[in-house]
């Protein structure tokens, strides 16, 4: 076991996913080839880089994009001064960071964010300093409950439950166990979602929350199998969920149970990781498109990332959310005269954005002006591991999650279809 995790984290340390790479030109801004030179406009962002992982792949895309931005003319001539601050895992310190950016250097919007603490700390700061956050990677509940934050990616129980929903569907699940990370409002709220939709469905489910780098993987996956599920849906990040794998790979658990995980373990490195003995039984859901889509947009953040970020810059699902969450951001301030952007202003255009399109999502992106809290992005896909890559084994489906109910009826309401 040791030899093995041993070899896992060698792995998974080496990091340069690069998604095959893009051949054309990186596509930012006005396209003009000059650099911005005029008066910088603040954007902050807080991710949790130190800590028991690192958690900042969305604010190191968004940055390799303002990067590209500012060498196209930023917005009308200004650039982005894009502050990113590590929270360290830690609240205290995530509410100290949201004061220093928002009060002391002036941010107009807060973009990329992408932490297990700051939504928690930080979100009623947020609204009363009247900012806006188009966050990266929301965690935590408070970051999809809070009229202020507005997340790309659908969040660790829309993303569980479109798992779920799709070992139900497609795997044929009668009884499930959920892991998730024993993290506040993070793996119990996950978690209680698959709970509720086994209640409504009327089958056997329980919930295992373990403390991420300190759980004894093997003892985990036995309690989980002492139940005899049919399925068991992780929530861990990828460092977590990998351990967990192979404990229950050595207990020959793969070929009695069906695993299946939210999006965190969606990484290119994980297959190979992993190895054959998962080949068509670790399915994982897709919060954005293939991560080697060959698609337009998709090529677009792999040149951008190629050619504005770091060799070693994950080339993952967050770095995705991180580059949508900065296009976002660069469509709302576009639309404001560049000697007129305010806090004010810019939280208003990001509120007017009701259809933003990129084939890296599966359904157009909306803000939801006026709306108690925002979970636009809650169609996903799913795919298998096989041959030590991914395969894409659904078309995009609406997360089955009952805790959705006011967001599928406001969409109704506004004419938006997922």
């Amino acid at each position: 076991m040791k030899l093995r995790l041993a070899a896992i984290a060698a792995g998974l340390a080496f990091i340069v996913m690069s998604a095959g790479g893009a051949s054309a030109a990186a596509v930012c801004g006005e396209g003009t080839g000059q650099a911005a030179t005029g008066e910088p406009i603040v954007i902050g962002a807080i991710t949790g880089k130190t800590g028991p992982d690192d958690f900042s792949n969305s604010t190191r895309a968004a940055k390799a994009y303002f990067d590209c931005l500012n060498a196209n003319g930023g917005i009308h001539g200004r650039p982005v001064q894009y502050m990113v601050e590590d929270d360290q895992w830690n609240p205290e310190i995530a509410a100290q960071l949201a004061a220093k950016l928002v009060d002391d250097q002036k941010a107009v919007l807060m973009v990329g964010n992408s932490s297990f603490v700051e939504c928690g700390a930080n979100a009623d700061f947020y609204k009363k300093s009247g900012i806006t956050v188009v966050a990266g990677v929301g965690v935590p509940r408070e970051c999809f409950f809070a009229s202020a934050i507005a997340p790309t990616n659908a969040g660790p129980r829309v993303s569980m439950l479109g798992a779920m929903g799709y070992a139900l569907d497609q795997l044929g699940a009668k009884s499930v166990v959920c892991i998730g990370p024993n993290i506040p409002n993070v793996g119990s709220w996950s978690c209680d979602g698959v709970m509720l939709l086994a209640k409504e469905k009327g089958f056997p489910a329980s919930t295992i929350l373990i403390d991420q780098g300190s759980a004894d993987s093997t003892s985990v996956m036995l309690q989980a199998a002492s139940s005899n599920p049919d399925v068991i849906v992780l929530g861990m990040s990828k460092g977590s969920a990998v351990p967990l794998l192979v404990a229950a790979e050595e207990q020959g658990l793969n070929e009695k149970i069906k695993f299946v995980s939210a999006a965190s373990a969606y990484d290119l490195s994980v297959p190979e990781t992993i190895g054959p003995g998962w080949d068509g039984k670790f399915y994982v859901n897709m919060e954005f498109n293939d991560l080697e889509a060959t698609t337009p947009d998709n090529q677009n953040w792999l040149a951008v990332m190629d050619e504005y970020g770091q060799k070693s810059d994950p080339r993952d699902t967050f770095a995705q959310a991180g580059y949508l969450a900065a296009r976002i951001a660069e469509k709302a301030l576009m639309s404001i005269d560049p000697a007129n952007i305010t806090r004010e202003t810019a939280g208003k255009a990001v509120a007017d954005i009701k259809a933003f399109e990129s084939d890296i999502f599966c359904a157009p992106w909306y803000f939801g002006a006026d709306q108690p809290r925002h979970n636009a992005n809650s169609t996903t896909r799913m795919a298998v591991s096989e041959g030590g890559k991914w395969k894409v084994v659904s078309d995009c489906a609406p997360s089955p999650d009952p805790e959705l109910a006011d967001i599928r009826a406001f969409e109704k309401s506004a004419g938006i279809t997922q």
